[in-house]
């Protein structure tokens, strides 16, 4: 008989080549499914699943109102293999879905990020290099962590200045302009890993024994970094702590676009699209909730709202 977990390395295998990005529900499904193990059950039922909530239960409700949503899905998948499946109702855990206000990085931090990110050490030192060229392309390119993670060396054309993200978030695939300036960085990020690992392997970010950076080493790098330099406060034991996120460094590339726009008088709501494809939303209403987010943008709106009605007024009042 299968385990959970073992049930769950199918489930993964099979959504991620239809293209989902399951980096963190993946996370929270083998913490369930290492805990079903651990109790000798090898099939999901309502109950299984609050023993799970009661054993881990230190989260507020809406986060766990999230993990009971993973295992609904996972749980819906299974039970065209095992009718002993329970699929927890979706009210088992009140909750409502909410998306955080994003931190936006300023300029120094984002280059004390690099920076520091710069001085990581590990055997060969590819440590430093992969994790400063990792941020730092994120930065300015606002490319989710997993969709950078999984770039290979044909994936970025040098002489064009284009990443192909073959699969986002979304399964999509889409081009990826980038400055002459980051084309540099990455070249010479990649000579370097040339150097010191040789050119056999395809991923483009390594470690320091030529396998592509995971994305678990990735975010603890960047809680390291985070913490060196005051963005998160100093954690015992490795833990991550809480601050701003990797994720946040794509936020930022967002709402400094958005807010660029404003300055220069250009009318969002025919840049949005634009903005849209670049970052690999489905549809402009994701690129929307940065206005919404961000007080600075709220601000740039409503000031855009109110010239446009004193505009129409004026013409009105022409016309009589």
């Amino acid at each position: 008989m299968s385990t959970l977990t073992q049930h769950l390395d199918n489930y993964l295998a099979v959504r991620r080549s239809l293209g989902y990005d399951l980096s963190f529900s993946a996370r929270v499904l083998r913490g369930f499914t290492a805990f079903a193990d651990r109790k000798g059950t090898d099939h999901i039922t309502v109950d299984l699943f609050l023993r799970w909530k009661a054993a881990f239960g230190k989260a507020n409700n809406d986060t766990w109102s999230g993990r009971l949503g993973m295992v609904r899905v996972f749980a819906k998948w299974l039970q065209g293999h095992d009718p002993r499946t329970e699929v927890p109702p979706a009210g088992l855990i009140p909750g409502k879905p909410r998306r955080g206000r994003p931190y936006i990085y300023s300029d120094t931090e984002i280059a004390a990020i690099v920076r520091r990110a710069k001085g990581l050490r590990s055997r060969y030192d590819l440590r430093g290099w992969t994790c400063s060229t990792l941020f730092g392309l994120i930065a300015v390119t606002g490319l989710r962590i997993n969709e950078a993670l999984r770039l290979n060396d044909g994936d970025i054309d040098f002489d064009a200045g284009v990443i192909t993200v073959k699969r986002s978030k979304n399964g999509r695939a889409r081009f990826v302009p980038i400055a002459a300036s980051t084309v540099e960085k990455l070249r010479i990020y990649r000579a370097e890993r040339a150097r010191l690992l040789g050119t056999t392997a395809t991923a483009f970010f390594r470690n320091d024994d030529g396998r592509r950076l995971s994305d678990g080493s990735a975010r603890y790098n960047f809680a390291i970094v985070s913490q060196d330099i005051g963005l998160r406060a100093v954690q015992r034991f490795y833990k991550h702590g809480r601050g701003p996120r990797i994720h946040d460094l794509r936020h930022t590339f967002a709402v400094r676009t958005i807010i660029d726009w404003y300055r220069k008088g250009l009318d969002p709501d025919r840049q949005m699209i634009k903005l849209s494809s670049y970052l690999g939303h489905i549809t402009p209403d994701d690129t929307y909730w940065y206005i919404e987010a961000v007080p600075e943008l709220m601000r740039h709106a409503a000031e855009r709202a109110e010239r446009a009605l004193a505009g129409k007024a004026l013409t009105k009042g022409t016309q009589r």
